[in-house]
């Protein structure tokens, strides 16, 4: 017996196994774009934060057609992942309240991107994706650039905007090249 392609599905596979939450890296993606975009003038912060989330709801569209809910998470690995989820929570909480506390509120963005990395490492070896070591270790030197260009300048454009900015690209990048969408496109580029 054959089995059938469901309909609406792309051909090309490119040789991926399962894609656990594969909505994880667009929904933070739009999360880290929110808070750069706020750091922006009204206008031309409203025009950038609507880009970001059109960018996130197509990711969100394609991934919703090619895994639908996704794959589960292996045994034990939902409990470790809601574990990680809320300790990195928690812990971007109270840095960013002592900092502001300290009247170093400005470092506050860039010390979640170091930690949001580090959690993002720990992830890596949960979902098997060495994509996301390098997503991690990029947003640890974006956190360590965003902080030096917070203490020698005047204002959140840069540890706000620009590390939030850049941080929402490289998730979204990130996304797309974990579960298959840059292949492809890539693909049907080429094709």
């Amino acid at each position: 017996m054959t089995r059938r392609r469901p309909a609406g599905r792309s051909r090309y596979r490119g040789g991926m196994r399962g894609t656990p939450v594969p909505y994880l890296e667009p929904i933070v993606g739009a999360a880290w774009w929110t808070v750069g975009a706020m750091a922006l003038d009204a206008g031309i912060g409203t025009v950038v934060l609507a880009a970001g989330l059109g960018v996130t709801g197509v990711l969100v569209m394609a991934l919703r057609r090619r895994y639908g809910p996704g794959d589960p998470l292996p045994r034990g690995g939902r409990g470790r992942f809601l574990r990680l989820l809320g300790v990195t929570a928690a812990l971007v909480a109270v840095a960013s309240t002592a900092l502001a506390r300290l009247t170093w509120g400005e470092l506050a963005v860039p010390v979640a991107a170091v930690i949001i990395g580090v959690a993002t490492m720990m992830l890596a070896s949960q979902l098997d994706v060495r994509a996301m070591l390098a997503l991690g270790g990029a947003l640890m030197v974006l956190g360590a650039a965003g902080a030096l260009l917070a203490l020698s300048s005047a204002g959140a454009l840069y540890p706000q905007g620009l590390v939030g900015l850049v941080a929402g690209g490289l998730f979204w990048l990130t996304g797309a090249h974990r579960t298959g969408l840059l292949a492809e496109a890539h693909y049907r580029v080429r094709r």
